[in-house]
């Protein structure tokens, strides 16, 4: 029974994380509502999209009076901004941001107006990056193994505590860990942007930095305890520097292309 209590308190402490993550990453769609014509206009707008078309962004604004227009430019870049009117399609308005090369990023920002008001939408321009379609071959295994070394992580975590022996969820830690995040995360990363590895000493992508830097901690804690089965101090250190990761938000400081540099060039 109280393995199962263990199993169960695991669960929910990996389940928990995991959705934080993906609720706060770069990639999240921005939701909110404005109000313009006494009409409350609720809308979401997308902060990543599969190319290679250009990423069409709708509002749901029934209202024919009101139309409205979208500023954008590459970012980072020196660019000046440019203005497109947005699109009427039935009960829509659509955006159609220009589409990027992988790993390329376009700032946005839309406008709704009419005759009397014009409101944005939000305050600070949207940033959307483009990126690859990646196989269900390679990111279901990805997503799949990271979640389980969390869950083994965890339960290691807990086995520490409770005074149970450590090797073999430390183990299937560390090979689960292995999996998605050194061979099926370079993966991932090199369909979606070109980069099989964009983290130290190549580049600031914090979500491989954090891989790296958990990874040694696992090794560590694989090797004490399987000297020593028992073994908790670095198991509980490794558990807990893994689960802080986890509330780093996914794909932070990730893949981009630089267009200042381009334009330097």
């Amino acid at each position: 029974m109280k393995k199962i209590l263990f199993w169960a308190l695991a669960i929910i402490i990996t389940v928990t994380s995991s959705i934080f993550q993906r609720q706060t990453g770069p990639t999240k769609p921005v939701r909110d509502s404005i109000t313009i014509a006494e009409q409350e206009i609720e809308f979401s707008l997308r902060r990543s999209f599969h190319r290679p078309t250009d990423a069409p962004v709708a509002i749901d604004v029934p209202d024919e009076n009101i139309d409205g227009y979208f500023r954008y430019k590459r970012y980072p870049s020196h660019e000046d901004w440019d203005t497109l009117n947005l699109v009427r399609v039935g009960d829509q308005l659509i955006a159609y941001i220009p589409n990027q090369p992988a790993a390329g990023k376009v700032n946005y920002q839309i406008v709704l107006q009419t005759e009397q008001e014009k409101v944005k939408l939000t305050a600070y321009p949207i940033t959307i990056r483009f990126r690859n379609n990646v196989p269900a071959w390679a990111m279901i295994p990805h997503i799949l193994l990271m979640f389980a070394a969390m869950l083994f992580s965890n339960r290691a975590a807990i086995a520490a505590g409770g005074k149970e022996k450590t090797y073999l969820y430390t183990l299937l830690t560390l090979i689960t860990f292995v999996g998605g995040g050194l061979i099926f995360g370079p993966i991932v990363q090199k369909y979606a942007f070109g980069d099989w590895w964009t983290g130290w000493p190549l580049g600031t992508d914090l979500t491989d930095n954090k891989t790296a830097f958990a990874l040694i901690f696992w090794i560590v804690a694989f090797f004490k305890t399987r000297n020593n089965p028992n073994h908790r101090t670095w198991v509980l250190v490794a558990a807990i520097i893994l689960l802080a990761i986890y509330f780093i938000p996914h794909s932070l400081l990730g893949s981009e292309i630089d267009w200042t540099q381009e334009q330097l060039q």
